[in-house]
């Protein structure tokens, strides 16, 4: 009898182990920021090894990239380093992004809460919505030359484009319930307005604002095709000229870098200013 049940504890503490193992190991797969540096790590891991397959300059290294960024940080390009580099590109963006964003928001909101203005102006946005913001360059350079206003002006165009859209979805796909229950209540318009429509649709315009920032990183190197001598999109046009691959995808990965650092910032205030949205888990 002792020793069947001294075999019973032995089996209940193998199991027992195989179950805590079992356990740990999935905390650990389902743990976001191990998934994150593993997806990192295999990128990485997979980037490297078709560099080094790959026939010729076309692939670099990833060590050769952060080679080439740390060259650029001292060595100037164009007389300035890379950190110069990316201010211009930086500051042309935020003025941009600040403009569209002063722009279409309200557009957006108006068109969603006036019919009016809906039937205004909805016709001309759907006309101005297809074209991209490359197909603006001419005109820029023709209105206000090769400086400053053209490049901000391109970047104004690609940005403001998903200011509008989400600003007039996030008000239009409001529940009607919400509406219903501050009416009973004995609200007016105006406790519409402010009580349920703009709160409401505050998470949908971050989105946008989100969206809006990222197409404008998108647009900048488009911009600085515009007689541009500074900026990222300069680097990346460089290294294309000077057939050096390990440029282009360093001026790639500092705009991604830096989108996402601001797109984090971004997240941040969404989550101040909205904290009643509901997280997505």
């Amino acid at each position: 009898m002792q020793v069947g049940t001294e075999d019973s504890v032995m089996k209940n503490d193998i199991l027992l182990n195989k179950a805590k193992k079992c356990i740990t190991i999935k905390k650990i797969i389902s743990n976001r920021p191990v998934l994150y540096v593993v997806s990192v790590i295999l990128f990485f891991l997979v980037w490297d090894l078709i560099a080094v397959k790959s026939q010729g300059n076309l692939l670099p290294r990833p060590y050769d990239v952060i080679a080439r960024l740390g060259s650029l940080l001292s060595v100037p390009l164009a007389g300035k380093t890379l950190l110069e580099h990316l201010w211009f590109s930086l500051r042309r963006v935020l003025i941009a992004f600040a403009i569209a964003a002063v722009i279409g928001v309200p557009i957006g909101v108006l068109m969603a809460v006036n019919k009016y203005i809906h039937a205004i102006i909805k016709p001309l946005f759907d006309l101005f919505k297809p074209m991209p913001p490359i197909a603006w360059i001419s005109l820029s350079i023709l209105w206000f030359g090769i400086g400053e206003t053209s490049k901000i002006f391109i970047i104004i165009i690609g940005a403001f484009v998903p200011l509008v859209i989400n600003s007039f979805n996030g008000i239009r796909l409001i529940d009607p319930e919400l509406y219903d229950a501050i009416r009973s209540l004995g609200g007016s318009r105006k406790d519409e307005i402010l009580q349920v429509t703009l709160p409401a649709s505050f998470p949908a315009i971050f989105a946008g604002l989100q969206i809006s920032l990222s197409v404008a990183w998108s647009t900048v190197v488009a911009a600085e095709l515009v007689g541009a001598r500074e900026g990222m999109g300069f680097i990346i046009i460089k290294g294309m000229n000077l057939s050096d691959s390990a440029m282009i995808i360093g001026g790639m990965a500092i705009i991604a870098v830096t989108s996402f650092l601001i797109s984090s910032v971004m997240n941040y205030l969404e989550r101040w200013v909205c904290p009643w949205k509901t997280a997505l888990k």
